[in-house]
């Protein structure tokens, strides 16, 4: 794995969870409005300069709805008017209703390259989670974040039974100290046992912040963070810390256990092993053993702005609504 040696830390890397930026029961279909409050987000959480500053659109490109291209131009005269000075964040996005289902029918997260309906359904995974990665970039760069796509197959990501066996991490390090947002995704990659696999969001994000030690992650998600049962349950509660400790085991902090019956810890496990809850909370928890605080929070809020900006770095205000994950030092 090459070493990375970058000029700077970076401050933020970001997950913007699947089921967030899209319409999950309708195939490929993006949550424009949450895409885009998210983008703003952003935005204002990366801008080192004066919020009055405008924003210098970085999409040129021709888009439905948009007759005029070069309105985005028209208004660049005083160039000292714009800020592109932008705090070093990494953005990872999931699929959403992009790739699972490509993914799921032709069996890619399973392996078996050499099997026609495999190939086929990897070619097809891969034209859709770059599709929705083109869509993110576009948004960002609308808001005039600096944003660059970084797939991970097209960059050299590649995995061995399922574990990052090799990852351009030079090439995200160099992006970050020319001042860019590298903005990479969920993707099918090859793999040098199975043939081809499915290489997680969340599975990224846990390397990148390895090799690059950000200051803090944040999961932005579809609900309020971590529930100790479906969120759909109205006894649910929500676990607003959890702690890691140095064998990478966690606890719930916040409620106390004492207020938390037993009941409520049973369905925790089931809800956990059925549910794919438990994947999000294990990377995170990886991250959080390397003394790496991780905000799991609703995406497109103000809990989610003020996780983005940095502002629970120390205490969690009583009226902030997600989950911290933290090392218990």
């Amino acid at each position: 794995m090459e070493e990375t040696n970058l000029n700077q830390t970076i401050r933020c890397i970001v997950k913007l969870g699947g089921a967030a930026i899209t319409c999950k029961n309708e195939l490929e279909k993006i949550n424009e409005e949450n895409l885009d409050t998210v983008s703003s987000h952003l935005r204002q959480a990366m801008n080192l300069g004066s919020c009055s500053k405008q924003v210098m659109g970085m999409d040129w490109s021709k888009r439905d709805g948009v007759s005029d291209i070069s309105s985005s131009l028209c208004d660049f005269g005083d160039q000292c008017q714009f800020n592109v000075d932008f705090s070093r964040f990494v953005v990872v996005h999931g699929a959403g209703s992009f790739g699972h289902f490509q993914a799921s029918k032709s069996g890619v997260h399973k392996g078996g390259l050499n099997q026609p309906l495999v190939k086929a359904g990897f070619v097809a995974t891969r034209i859709s989670v770059t599709t929705l990665n083109l869509e993110i970039v576009r948004a960002l760069a609308r808001e005039g974040i600096p944003s660059i796509a970084m797939s991970p197959y097209s960059c050299g990501w590649s995995t061995s039974e399922r574990n990052v066996a090799s990852a351009d991490l030079l090439g995200v390090a160099k992006a970050i100290d020319s001042g860019f947002i590298p903005v990479l995704h969920g993707d099918a990659v090859l793999d040098d046992r199975l043939g081809c696999t499915i290489l997680s969001g969340d599975v990224i994000i846990r390397h990148l912040a390895e090799h690059l030690r950000p200051e803090y992650v944040v999961f932005l998600t579809d609900v309020s963070g971590v529930y100790d049962r479906p969120p759909t349950d109205p006894n649910a509660v929500l676990l607003r810390e959890i702690a890691v400790d140095e064998d990478g085991k966690w606890s719930v902090v916040k409620p106390t256990p004492q207020s938390m019956n037993k009941q409520v810890e049973i369905t925790v496990a089931a809800h956990d092993t059925t549910g794919g809850m438990v994947t999000k909370i294990s990377e995170a928890a990886m991250i959080a053993k390397l003394g790496i605080d991780v905000y799991i929070v609703k995406a497109a809020t103000s809990h989610s702005l003020r996780a983005l900006r940095g502002e629970l770095r120390h205490d969690i205000p009583d009226d902030w609504l997600g989950t911290v994950i933290r090392f218990s030092r």
